[in-house]
C-alpha cells in the first residue's frame, strides 16, 4: 500500500445532542461502567484492525482557530483522529462500522478522507 491507500478517520460528536445529553444525565457511577465498557471495546477495536492503523491517534482537546483576524477559541465537533490503510475509501470507512465510539459511547459518526500527500514532484 502507498500513500493513495492512507485515510484520516476523524469521529465527531455534538455534544448538545440528545445522545451527549443522555450520556450527561447518567449517575458517575453508570458512567464508569460504561467507560470501563467502551474502553474494552476499544482496545478489542485497536487489536482486530492493529495491520492497518498507520497511527493510533486519539482524542481531540480544545480547538484555537487561527484566521485573518487572529486567534480565536472555537468550539467544533472533531472528537477523536485515526489514520488507517485501506485498499479503497470505501473500505476504510467500512472498517468504522459498529465502532465503540458510537455504539457505546455517544460519539455521532465517523468521517473519512484519503491523504493525498505528499505529492511525487515534492
Amino acid at each position: 500500500m502507498n500513500t493513495n491507500d492512507t485515510y484520516l478517520a476523524v469521529f465527531t460528536s455534538n455534544k448538545a445532542s440528545p445522545r451527549w445529553q443522555a450520556w450527561y444525565a447518567m449517575s458517575g457511577e453508570e458512567r464508569r461502567a460504561r467507560d470501563e465498557e467502551g474502553l474494552a471495546a476499544l482496545k478489542a477495536w485497536d487489536e482486530a484492525h492493529r495491520n492497518v492503523i498507520v497511527y493510533a491517534g486519539g482524542p481531540l482537546g480544545p480547538t484555537k482557530r487561527t484566521s485573518p483576524e487572529g486567534v480565536a477559541d472555537v468550539v467544533n465537533e472533531l472528537t477523536v483522529f485515526v489514520v488507517v490503510r485501506a485498499s479503497s475509501h470505501e473500505a476504510a470507512a467500512r472498517l468504522f462500522e459498529g465502532h465503540p465510539h458510537f455504539t457505546i459511547f455517544p460519539c455521532d459518526s465517523v468521517d473519512v478522507m484519503p491523504l493525498l500527500g505528499p505529492k511525487s514532484d515534492m
